[in-house]
């Protein structure tokens, strides 16, 4: 086949609309889109000129333009995976294009997701986007490894894909349709992802599953273009940014330690004047060095994988890691002059009534300054997804982006669900608004006053859940 236009798209849960909340709350109708997919898209425009990328994070989908084009990629993650479905499946009905799903929830979930496609891309795409292309162009079937598809009703998988060794891509951010005009929004953050996989074995963590344990970095070089570049593609807007802040968005960017300290060393010799927010794990809080250098290089803060507050929660889930582990890394890191922005995961087997009490206390206590709270969330092909699935509560995976997914042992889903929303309320309380506003100044402001509505938001979706929530168990009740 000839193929002269591709598009990638990236579905959107709840799909970008226009409203004046996109201005102050993020992830309503607005949300970063996904720089992995934008990547992609920027591989593929080498081979094929006329290739464009939709997210529903940040625009509608121009069917027209979509509906003609020679293949079609969509990348999912859980959440988002039953509307990628649907856009997969209204592709194939109105139009003769090959669609492909790919993305970590296809990877780890392939059997379902081959349902909805001619194809499933396994793993990382940075090579195999070509060899797939180049095998439709042969008019050959694919049967390199990494390529999922159905044969007469049989699921036929090629085995899985070895992950690149060269990502050192810079995504073109203006093969997003429309993500130039909305760069500049303060909801909406420049973001570099610098390097792929993780030495740890978590158990609720997909990433290691998709990306595997080998660390692999980016060239210091790499990095650096893409900050730049990032930062020059948001302040494209006539008004100044309120928050100039580059998200950095690996899963655990000091992971290589020595890799880390040569990329802060080239920021702070470079001529980049912004600050860096960061996701890692506790152990950062026991390098000075790496701290002492995250401050000259900008950083202001550390998003860490907390998680837990329990020894017994960080030994059932194989968290190598402890309670008093997390205060002293707290307290270092933030004697260093940075923040500290906790990263909570509630549900465990191990916790009881009360675990959003108790950890709205710790967040105040120890004085962190922001917080996302996530229920227990079970990804295909994950061990905690093995141990539990069959305590999920439907096949909803929409309901992945925050809510209860499965019964609890120790309380119901309707109670863990209510725990979630009254920490996020205590946290974002009316009284610590008023006090960000009087006594925070700069970022910290602005970034509380900020989660202050994302975090309400939030709060609206769990309580219109709660009902739903309830009429399931007074179901079971009326069963047993």
């Amino acid at each position: 086949m000839e193929i002269s236009k591709v598009r990638f798209i990236e579905p959107g849960n709840r799909p970008y609309r226009p409203s004046p909340k996109n201005l102050y709350t993020y992830e309503r109708y607005i949300r970063n889109p996904s720089i992995g997919l934008m990547t992609l898209a920027t591989i593929v425009h080498e081979s094929v000129p006329d290739t464009f990328m939709y997210s529903e994070s940040v625009s509608k989908v121009v069917w027209d333009d979509v509906l003609d084009a020679n293949v079609v990629f969509i990348g999912i993650f859980t959440f988002a995976a039953l509307r990628g479905y649907e856009i997969a499946e209204r592709i194939r009905r109105e139009s003769d294009a090959v669609v492909v799903l790919g993305g970590l929830h296809a990877s780890m979930n392939y059997p379902e997701a081959v349902e909805h496609a001619d194809y499933v891309l396994l793993g990382e795409g940075d090579e195999s986007v070509l060899e797939l292309l180049a095998s439709l162009e042969r008019d050959e079937v694919p049967s390199f490894p990494g390529i999922v598809y159905l044969r007469d009703g049989e699921v036929i998988c090629a085995g899985q894909r070895p992950a690149p060794h060269d990502i050192d891509t810079v995504p073109d951010r203006l093969l997003l349709y429309r993500y130039d005009r909305m760069a500049s929004r303060n909801t909406l953050w420049p973001q570099v992802h610098a390097s792929r996989g993780c030495p740890h074995s978590c158990d609720y963590c997909a990433v290691v599953r998709h990306f595997g344990r080998k660390v692999r970095t980016r060239s210091v070089e790499s990095v650096l273009e893409d900050i730049r570049q990032a930062i020059a593609f948001h302040e494209r807007g006539t008004l100044p940014r309120l928050a100039r802040v580059v998200w950095l968005t690996d899963d655990n960017f000091f992971a290589d330690r020595a890799w880390a300290i040569e990329v802060l060393r080239a920021i702070i010799a470079s001529d980049i004047d912004y600050a860096f927010t960061v996701q890692a794990r506790y152990e950062v809080g026991f390098d000075d060095e790496m701290l002492d250098l995250m401050k000259r290089a900008g950083f202001f803060e550390v998003a860490m994988g907390i998680e837990f507050l329990e020894d017994e929660s960080f030994e059932a889930y194989h968290k190598r890691c402890t309670h008093d582990d997390i205060v002293r890394a707290i307290e270092n890191i933030q004697a260093h002059g940075l923040n500290v922005r906790g990263l909570f995961i509630v549900g465990a087997d191990t916790h009881t009534s009360g675990v959003g009490e108790r950890l709205a206390r710790f967040v105040i206590e120890h004085g962190l300054r922001g917080v996302l709270i996530q229920a227990m969330y079970l990804v295909p092909g994950t061990p905690a997804y093995d141990a539990a699935s069959d305590r999920l509560i439907d096949d909803d995976w929409s309901r992945t982006d925050g809510k209860v997914v499965m019964e609890p042992l120790r309380m119901s889903a309707c109670e863990l669900q209510e725990e979630i929303i009254h920490a996020s309320r205590t946290i974002y309380s009316r009284k610590r608004l008023i006090h960000a506003i009087l006594r925070e100044s700069g970022l910290d402001r602005l970034l509380f006053v900020g989660e202050y509505f994302w975090q309400k938001s939030i709060r609206s979706d769990l309580k219109a859940d709660l009902p739903y929530l309830r009429a399931r168990e007074g179901a079971k009740a009326n069963r047993t």
